[in-house]
């Protein structure tokens, strides 16, 4: 049986002044390490930002969002070749992994280990939340945290105990026939797509997200407010770039 955990996570923004002890931190971050990964190769790193002023540094790169200055850890996990390449030299073996393929390896492997991190730090009762800025500043993150070549940050999660564990809401999803296809995938026509956002739609804070920006539907604010195309280019471009400069060739 699913646990109740699973029905009713929610991601925690705000945290109280409590810290979350060296000890249990370390653990959770060993648990985290029995995830999944490509080959047995680990191809991940995480680095630990505790000190204000490192938060301080690290708060423009993402735009400032208050949950980086005010959570007690920070957490940026990073998609690490740099590691395995000092490994092979040292071993007498030629190290092969500045491609595409060994990109999207570490990418597989570093969400894998941050997902199970955040699902053992819930479960020991801290609140993480997500902070989806990470790729697009990835350059001035690098340069703050002193990542090496082949080392690539991916996921910033904020860590912390909850202030008040009952203010956020739980995240909204959508049914599961939505997302889930028997055998093969069953493409939506028009009506059923409709018919599957219809929950999110009719939520009083999407439709509140919909009037406040001056749009007619809450795929709007995705497509012209939230997630633009202009965006999304330029942080691609930026992203892509940073990927060659720290040793991984597209195109190859």
């Amino acid at each position: 049986m699913v646990n109740e955990y699973f029905k009713n996570r929610k991601t925690i923004r705000r945290y109280s002044s409590q810290d979350v002890p060296e000890g249990l931190l370390k653990e959770l971050i060993a648990a985290a390490a029995g995830a999944p990964t490509t080959g047995g190769m680990q191809l991940y790193s995480v680095v630990v930002t505790r000190d204000s002023e490192m938060k301080r540094q690290l708060a423009p790169h993402h735009f400032f969002q208050k949950m980086v200055s005010e959570a007690p850890v920070v957490l940026t996990f990073c998609a690490d070749f740099n590691r395995m390449d000092k490994w092979c030299e040292a071993s007498d073996a030629v190290p092969c992994y500045g491609n595409f393929q060994s990109f999207l390896s570490a990418m597989l492997d570093v969400t894998v280990f941050a997902q199970q991190f955040n699902t053992a730090a819930e479960m020991a009762g801290l609140g993480c939340c997500y902070i989806g800025t990470t790729t697009y500043n990835a350059p001035q993150i690098a340069e703050t945290l002193k990542l090496p070549p082949m080392v690539l940050p991916v996921v910033t999660l904020t860590v912390g105990y909850p202030a008040e564990p009952d203010a956020e809401p739980k995240a909204e999803r959508l049914p599961l026939e939505a997302i889930m296809h028997d055998e093969t995938y069953q493409d939506y026509d028009r009506e059923r797509i409709k018919a599957l956002y219809a929950e999110k739609e009719s939520l009083a804070i999407n439709k509140q997200y919909v009037e406040e920006n001056g749009k007619s539907s809450l795929a709007q604010v995705f497509t012209d407010v939230r997630y633009p195309k202009s965006n999304n280019e330029a942080f691609s471009k930026v992203f892509v770039d940073f990927m060659q400069a720290q040793g991984f060739k597209i195109p190859f």
